[in-house]
């Protein structure tokens, strides 16, 4: 058998399947590999390149088969499919492999990191703790709608519905019968409890920020805090895969939709890919610098204040949608997480990287 030099690999659950070619891109292998024997297969197999989509499980494997002495190259799916033969219409784990493979060869093709597993273990602590997040304001929204149909109405804003809900429940002149009334109360009993669960996680995630130095460098970020800065640490694990901020801007899906031809350019709203949870993070930490921009004295906070005086950045009343585009414009300082990811003291004082504010 000629050497392998390149092995694109479709994972699956159970199932393995496998593409190899030698030096002179003839195949050498194409078959499918049980889960048992997957790293058994690679184990005898001579030092080669091997390439992965970036899905479930592809950071375990990558750690595994880099533990045998290969190289692991990680691709983003939707870089995979343009390789795939057949296109959208045509797709089977076969020709799926074959398009890892032939991806992998690019000279300019885009690679994941692989993550370690200190990074996804901080990773699944910020999932958790949105799944919390979303089940209690689902459980906030079905707790209001059902006492709606009761002629009981709570205030907005969580706060003053922590002080009203257990009174309005428990107010014998409203309509609520004796059942209606135990199952609201077993739903705020749940409710205490997704809150006790959240803030858990909210100090395992704050004594991970505290202890490591990358994530300490990151809060003081304008508009960084504990939580975004933990999320950025262990999601962007090299940041010298970015030549400069912008890059790590279009990575986070906050630069312009481009649909330019002709000559003309045409840009839109913002791009929305890459990861929603940090972009979500640090739109939010955005905001924060906006609105307590009056209180600082740095560059980034005079020429905010300065657009705020020019009336750029006013809410239109419509939800704030003008303010919220040029929040997501500051947003683009995440750039400067990526500087302190790669440990750049040269940008430290120029302006781009100033006291932090309460945030995220």
């Amino acid at each position: 058998m000629d050497r392998i030099t390149r092995v694109g690999v479709d994972l699956a659950k159970n199932v393995m399947q496998i593409h190899a070619v030698d030096s002179a891109e003839r195949v050498v292998v194409r078959k499918a590999i049980p889960r048992e024997r997957f790293v058994s297969w690679f184990a005898n197999l001579e030092p080669c390149l091997i390439a992965m989509e970036a899905c479930g499980a592809a950071h375990f494997w990558a750690r595994k088969l880099h533990a045998l002495g290969h190289e692991v190259r990680l691709i983003p799916p939707q870089f995979v499919a343009p390789y795939r033969k057949g296109g959208a219409h045509v797709k089977n784990d076969a020709l799926d492999a074959e398009a890892v493979c032939e991806a992998a060869s690019r000279p300019h093709m885009r690679f994941v990191p692989v993550k370690s597993p200190a990074q996804q273990s901080v990773l699944v602590l910020h999932r958790m703790r949105t799944r919390f997040v979303e089940e209690g304001t689902a459980l906030v929204n079905r707790l209001r709608g059902l006492l709606a149909e009761f002629g009981v109405f709570l205030p907005q804003g969580i706060r003053r519905l922590h002080e009203h809900l257990m009174e309005r429940i428990e107010d014998g002149s409203n309509e609520l019968t004796g059942p209606a009334r135990l199952a609201l109360l077993r739903g705020c009993e749940q409710w205490q409890v997704l809150d006790e669960q959240i803030a858990w996680f909210d100090r395992q995630i704050a004594e991970h920020a505290n202890r490591d130095p990358q994530a300490q460098r990151c809060m003081d970020v304008c508009g960084v805090g504990r939580l975004t800065a933990s999320a950025a640490v262990a999601t962007v694990v090299d940041a010298r895969q970015f030549r400069n901020g912008r890059q790590m801007a279009a990575w986070l899906g906050i630069v312009p939709k481009q649909k330019s031809s002709g000559g003309k350019q045409r840009l839109g709203s913002i791009t929305r890919q890459g990861n929603d949870y940090l972009r979500t993070l640090l739109f939010q930490g955005a905001r924060s610098a906006v609105l307590t921009a009056h209180r600082r004295d740095d560059r980034l906070s005079r020429w905010i204040v300065h657009l705020q005086a020019r009336g750029l950045l006013q809410d239109t009343g419509r939800r704030g949608e003008q303010a919220c585009t040029h929040s997501v414009g500051s947003a683009r300082q995440g750039g400067a997480i990526r500087s302190v990811l790669r440990a750049r003291p040269h940008w430290w004082g120029d302006g781009r990287l100033i006291p932090q504010t309460t945030s995220p």
